[in-house]
């Protein structure tokens, strides 16, 4: 099938990279280091980028990474512990990684955006992560702007929490193929379908009020008529939430509503792709489809709306409703 190759590979590399953030999870407490822009990122996120990025570099040498982070920081004189730290995990996945190497495979992250490319953030949700909540590993095969695979682990949601204590999926969605999840201790892949009984009538949110305009998120949410109380986590695991249909709506809108600032493709990617092949719907705050083909940001688009796709209409009248509203 089309996007095998790439499947089974992006499957290979995110389940290896689940496992060495597990494992800096337990041994390390996340190793969690202030960046200069005062957000947070641990050790993992960059042993993380090191080993997908090496082993996707293995199997497509000429596919360049446009993924979230970059050694500079690491290499600074007064992370030498960290860096020391980030090699000896690597070690533990590769076991010929040298520090020259592990600084390289960071590195191979900064490619630019191309005709053909994958987009990485090797952990969305850090601070969740380091709550010891949830997170997710998610990476994104992008061909003419548009995705054709997204796999994203997200190594503490539960697999069945009715029927399981076990935790640990991958949700898996490549174009025209439909979506699947996967549990990342190993198993078959089961189809995922959004779902528009009424139990599923709820949002699913973030953690972080700051990441949104909750105020009108909110307004948008009651105008639509959801009215069980929302799902809240942290990361992109939101997108694997609404893929299972276990909720009907995923939204981020700007504060204010005019604000420049635009989305991070890695931030979205893989998680739109699994939510479009299980069913569902997924555009900016105008009906616009998401357009990755203008490098790291989401420039040609406005806000995120990702539904079981019944809604969705629904959800972008009352969106242009409120937004008109605002402007009288």
């Amino acid at each position: 099938m089309l996007y095998e190759q790439e499947k089974q590979v992006a499957i290979a590399a995110v389940t290896v990279a689940g496992s060495l953030c597990e494992q800096v999870r337990r041994e390390h407490n996340c190793g969690a280091i202030t960046k200069p822009d005062r957000t947070p990122v641990t050790i993992a996120d960059f042993g993380a980028q090191a080993v997908i990025c090496h082993l996707l570099g293995q199997a497509f040498p000429d596919d360049p990474v446009v993924g979230e982070e970059d050694s500079r920081l690491l290499q600074l004189p007064e992370m030498s512990e960290q860096n020391a730290q980030v090699v000896d995990y690597v070690k533990t996945k590769i076991p010929n990684a040298t520090p020259e190497s592990v600084m390289k495979w960071i590195d191979q992250g900064n490619g630019k955006v191309g005709d053909r490319y994958w987009t990485l953030d090797p952990i969305d949700g850090t601070k969740g992560y380091i709550r010891g909540d949830q997170y997710a590993i998610a990476l994104a095969l992008i061909e003419q702007g548009e995705v054709k695979l997204g796999v994203m682990g997200c190594p503490a949601l539960p697999i069945d929490a009715e029927i399981s204590a076990q935790k640990g999926v991958i949700f898996v969605g490549v174009s025209g193929q439909g979506a699947t999840i996967i549990p990342l201790s190993g198993g078959g892949e089961q189809v995922i379908y959004v779902s528009d009984r009424p139990e599923s009538q709820r949002l699913v949110a973030g953690v972080e009020s700051s990441h949104g305009n909750i105020p009108l998120e909110t307004a948008v949410v009651e105008q639509v008529g959801l009215t069980l109380p929302p799902v809240r986590l942290d990361s992109m695991a939101k997108y694997g939430i609404l893929a299972q249909g276990q909720a009907a709506l995923y939204i981020r809108l700007p504060s204010p509503p005019s604000s420049p600032k635009r989305q991070n493709i890695w931030d979205h990617a893989a998680g739109a792709i699994v939510v479009e092949e299980a069913g569902g719907k997924i555009t900016d705050m105008y009906g616009q489809p998401l357009d990755f083909s203008c490098g790291s940001k989401l420039l040609n688009n406005q806000g995120i709306i990702a539904t079981n796709g019944t809604i969705h209409e629904q959800v972008l009248a009352a969106v242009a409703q409120l937004l008109k509203g605002t402007e009288e």
